[in-house]
């Protein structure tokens, strides 16, 4: 078990130094969705309670992690591009320690993206902060995790050229699938369904949540996050696979 945490230890401060030297990356992935964050509550907060900061800033945690995708895929597939991970293979580390190395390289982006969307939102509207903000940056980060791993698992399967594409459907689920920019109230019977059992909107509703309070811990939190914890697990056992007959393939 030492010599395995030592392992992940040693591929998450190399993953760091690596996602560090694509900076232009990293800065699209948290100044993008800061920009919709401010134009939007500037444009609409007054218009549609949907805008106004315990809607809006939730929401874009969750649109902004969906990038994380995209930002995960290009990694890993760049990486398998190149002879890094071919020299990794002939080591001792294995599948899940790779897999592990990368998440744990990625939660601090997670992480920033969080502190500063609502830092910004209480700027914005003071009345947000509150100890709900807190609660809300945790728990998006057990939320980030299934973008992780959902873009670990692309970068496994496809090449560099395909991640985009695929990692672009993760990103519309999030934005058209998860209520953020439009009530959900209003839809209809058989896509609210599709909504409620897709991860994008229960992701988005824990966060929310955080803020907003709960009238059931069990429909309002438990249900949500359970559905979740499940998607998360599944991409990541794939993701694991994947990797492995990579490994192995390769």
């Amino acid at each position: 078990m030492r010599d395995s945490i030592r392992r992940i230890s040693v591929l998450t401060r190399r993953n760091l130094k690596e996602i560090l030297r694509d900076p232009l990356s990293l800065i699209f992935t948290i100044a993008l969705p800061l920009f919709l964050e401010i134009l939007f509550y500037l444009i609409f907060h007054k218009m549609t309670a949907q805008f106004e900061m315990r809607y809006l800033a939730p929401g874009i945690v969750g649109f902004a992690q969906a990038f994380l995708t995209l930002f995960a895929g290009l990694l890993i597939s760049q990486d398998r591009n190149t002879a890094f991970l071919t020299r990794l293979y002939v080591s001792r580390a294995r599948s899940h320690e790779f897999i592990f190395g990368y998440v744990a390289a990625l939660l601090p982006i997670a992480f920033t993206q969080s502190i500063l969307f609502f830092l910004v939102g209480g700027i914005l509207e003071p009345q947000i902060i509150s100890v709900g903000m807190i609660w809300g940056v945790l728990i998006s980060l057990v939320t980030s995790l299934f973008y992780i791993g959902a873009g670990i698992l692309v970068g496994s399967l496809a090449n560099e050229k395909a991640v985009g594409g695929l990692s672009s459907i993760v990103i519309s689920g999030q934005s058209i699938l998860s209520g953020m920019w439009f009530p959900a109230d209003g839809l209809g019977k058989g896509i609210l369904i599709a909504m409620k059992t897709l991860p994008f909107k229960n992701a988005t509703l824990l966060v929310q949540n955080c803020f907003l309070g709960v009238e059931s811990a069990t429909v309002d939190f438990l249900f949500p996050l359970l559905i979740l914890l499940g998607y998360t697990v599944g991409v990541t056992v794939w993701a694991i696979l994947a990797f492995r007959k990579k490994m192995k393939g390769e």
